[in-house]
């Protein structure tokens, strides 16, 4: 006769059937707002995120932050390969119950930011992930610079951004994020997601976040004027780039590109398109 599980675990007749929530009793896990789990619960989601991906038993799916591995588990069974990307150790006894029927699967255990993601065989596709909201900008952004075989996002990302990423030139929320962004992709909002979706309950709205690559990622040397020219934001672009690099001479190329372009010496850099930063770039950037 065997032995009845350890009191302090419910039996399995007790385990809710949503595999979050299963896994979260199973393996005693409580979510760390340090890390900013905000757990899946509503698996109806997970269709959505997937129409959203445009799934191919052809792709090979990146997700940063495979929680408790309700995601991952449902990309493994629609793409040829998943990596799934977990930093919190504690995580991977979940984790592991969840890929192991899918051999299609690679789990790291590691800081999605140090990662190689060059290293990552098969290369990526497609990225889809629920991301914690600390790290949602700069995830996407590494990605897109890192990763050239990737063309396609679904992010699940703060609300506040996902309209940054989408954001238009002259709008307040248009900055950095979306110009680096936009170099490289169609960006968009693809629709608004409950809060009763993730466990525990985020303290802000979330959005589904979609892009579409339209070309390679955006040079350094532009990368770094797009920063400078938004540093100092009520400044104008060309002081900006003086204070942020302390380079008087790059002032003055850029106030004769801004001229070059068709724009006025005192632009700031919210009035720019993604376009425009990148003819402006050709006109100051060293011969």
């Amino acid at each position: 006769m065997s032995e009845p599980p350890p009191p302090d675990l419910p039996s399995p007749a007790e385990l809710p059937a949503q595999p979050s929530l299963r896994r979260m009793r199973s393996f005693g896990v409580r979510p760390k707002r340090d890390l900013g789990q905000n757990f899946l619960i509503d698996s109806n989601i997970l269709g959505v995120i997937a129409r959203a991906a445009d799934l191919t038993d052809q792709d090979v799916a990146l997700e940063i932050g495979g929680g408790l591995g309700v995601l991952s588990e449902y990309l493994a069974e629609r793409t040829a390969h998943t990596h799934v990307v977990e930093l919190d150790r504690s995580l991977e006894p979940a984790l592991r119950e969840a890929l192991e029927p899918h051999p299609n699967t690679t789990l790291h255990l590691a800081d999605a930011l140090q990662l190689d993601l060059g290293a990552l065989d098969p290369a990526p596709t497609k990225v889809v992930a629920n991301l914690p909201y600390g790290i949602a900008a700069t995830a996407i952004l590494r990605t897109v610079f890192e990763l050239p075989t990737v063309t396609l996002w679904v992010a699940m990302v703060q609300k506040e951004v996902g309209e940054r990423f989408a954001a238009s030139a002259g709008t307040s929320a248009y900055g950095v994020p979306s110009v680096l962004a936009q170099l490289s992709c169609d960006v968009r909002v693809h629709r608004q997601v409950s809060r009763s979706v993730f466990y525990p309950v985020p303290n802000v709205d979330s959005v589904l976040v979609v892009l579409q690559r339209t070309g390679p990622a955006p040079e350094p040397g532009l990368i770094k004027l797009v920063q400078g020219a938004f540093a100092h934001r009520r400044k104008a672009l060309p002081r900006s780039l003086q204070l942020h690099t302390g380079d008087a001479t790059l002032r003055d190329r850029a106030r004769a590109g801004l001229v070059a372009i068709g724009e006025p010496v005192d632009a700031r850099a919210e009035r720019l398109t993604p376009a425009q930063f990148r003819a402006l770039w050709e006109q100051v950037r060293p011969a």
